[in-house]
């Protein structure tokens, strides 16, 4: 009986878990290249019976609940929003911008709203974040403090112009992953690499859309959808344990 109570607790937690994941989808509904999860889960540990039918061939497992097994970032693209502002960038295809976060991390990021940023006597391309956005050689792009208008190209390639005269040339450092899905979220919309996801290497094939951003790939009806089927889930859950420790409380006063 004790088993019962533990396998339907374990369903009520899965279940909150999964519930977390789709609210954390629709609270980022309108941020900037947000990328939707899904919790996936399998059964848990399974033991053996050893009865006759176990001693024929028949299946006598005994299941031990459920238990998370990953969670799933989707990486496609989401619908680009015009906004003409020279400092918007937007990505089409599998392609990441670099940061330089906090203890000079390397960071990787889909959202394109930047912003310049005093730092000293200097002007820098920053993220909403105050991360460094930085170029091919891993440097600080350095904004030129009579810049007037910044042009970027599809392949990431900048130039600071005062009027017509080009006062500097970089290029945003814009790279892809061999293995998307092994990208480790740090939050705010940014990601590190990991063994699974292999080294960076430039993004060739995706392009960078100045004037425009991304919105977020998360698709408001299967959001929904699965927030129903997690309740359902989790109401039956609820139901079971109620069960188990009634019937518990019956057994026990049986004794008496």
């Amino acid at each position: 009986m004790y088993e019962a109570i533990s396998i339907a607790a374990t369903g009520l937690r899965i279940q909150q878990s999964r519930l977390d994941t789709i609210a954390d989808n629709i609270a980022n509904i309108n941020t900037v290249g947000y990328k939707s999860s899904r919790l996936d889960f399998k059964d848990a540990l399974y033991t053996a019976g050893m009865g006759p039918a176990y001693t024929q061939g028949g299946n006598q497992q005994k299941g031990h609940g459920v238990m998370v097994s990953s969670i799933t970032r989707d990486f496609s693209n989401g619908t680009l929003a015009a906004t003409g502002n020279d400092l918007d960038f937007a990505i089409e295809g599998d392609g990441f911008l670099e940061l330089m976060g906090l203890g000079g991390r390397l960071l990787y990021t889909r959202r394109g709203n930047l912003y310049t940023a005093a730092d000293g006597e200097n002007m820098y391309l920053v993220d909403a974040n105050g991360n460094f956005m930085l170029n091919t050689d891993g440097a600080s792009i350095e904004v030129p403090k009579k810049t007037t208008k910044i042009e970027v190209s599809e392949n990431g390639d900048i130039l600071f112009l005062n009027g017509a005269d080009v006062l500097k040339q970089d290029r945003l450092g814009f790279y892809r992953f061999p293995v998307i899905g092994g990208l480790v979220s740090v939050g705010d919309g940014s990601f590190e690499p990991s063994e699974v996801s292999g080294e960076k290497e430039y993004a060739a094939g995706a392009k960078i859309k100045q004037g425009y951003l991304e919105n977020a790939n998360v698709n408001t009806s299967v959001e929904f959808t699965r927030l129903i089927r997690a309740q359902r889930a989790f109401t039956l859950a609820g139901r079971a344990l109620t069960t188990a420790d009634n019937m518990e409380g019956i057994a026990n006063n049986m004794k008496r």
